[in-house]
């Protein structure tokens, strides 16, 4: 018995949304936690080697293209786009709605309630404005490497499913990885704090490596992931509309 076309558009719009919004909701949460940068070497308690040092935004990132590329397998080169420039638009929005939180006068009470916290001479309006206060040059290096790296992404990623025909979804699924995270690891801190910052380029090139190498490392180490939401929308949508959602993917989205 076919499947009514409603059903089928139901199935598909739903699943396009519920990966969208965790798409947009790591790439959000990885824009506002990314002010910090860690030593991944204390963390790991590693003492006496070099400096590894990251920001906290980076750790959940691979979610974001991991996403990206269940995205681009079902939804094509239009779905990704549109959730790409729907991402950037809600992240240049959130920041300027932040920014304009920071120059709220801030209520007595909060202010004198919170004074006791680190000593008792606790500013926490300093520490809001300065946690939230996203320099211009992050909004824009961050805004920036993730629209240019998405879309390398995409291109990259239908590239290779071209060549293989739709076979070696990890070939696909890392290669665009491999490709697209040199320019969004490097470009947001070449931008923000290079250009528009005060590091020097050695200091860029120092934290990018290291951002790069556990982006690309992590992406190998999710391929299984791939694997199993594959497995799992396969599931959802049925072998023939999932085969038929991959193949006219461009077409339809």
């Amino acid at each position: 018995m076919a499947i009514p076309a409603k059903s089928i558009s139901n199935k598909l719009f739903l699943l396009y949304i519920g990966l969208s919004a965790f798409f947009l909701g790591n790439a959000i949460i990885a824009q506002f936690i990314g002010v910090k940068i860690f030593s991944a070497a204390a963390l790991l308690g590693i003492k006496g080697g070099p400096a590894i040092n990251m920001s906290i935004g980076v750790i959940i990132w691979p979610l974001v293209f991991v996403t990206s590329d269940i995205l681009n397998e079902y939804f094509g080169k239009k779905g990704v786009r549109r959730i790409s420039f729907i991402s950037a638009a809600v992240i240049l929005y959130s920041s300027v709605i932040t920014f304009a939180g920071t120059k709220m006068p801030p209520a007595q009470f909060w202010m004198d309630t919170n004074r006791t916290l680190a000593g008792g001479n606790f500013d926490i309006n300093l520490a809001y404005n300065v946690v939230f206060s996203q320099g211009i040059g992050i909004v824009i290096g961050s805004v920036c490497a993730f629209l240019v790296s998405q879309l390398v992404d995409v291109y990259v990623f239908h590239y290779l499913r071209g060549i293989t025909e739709s076979r070696y979804l990890w070939l696909r699924t890392t290669g665009s990885t491999v490709i697209s995270q040199i320019i969004d690891s490097f470009l947001i801190l070449f931008i923000a704090f290079f250009v528009l910052g005060n590091w020097t380029f050695r200091q860029v090139l120092d934290v990018g490596v290291v951002q790069y190498l556990y982006k690309v490392g992590l992406a190998i180490l999710l391929t299984p992931v791939i694997y199993l939401s594959h497995f799992l929308i396969d599931r959802y949508l049925g072998k023939e509309l999932s085969q038929k959602t991959v193949l006219i993917a461009d077409d339809e989205w």
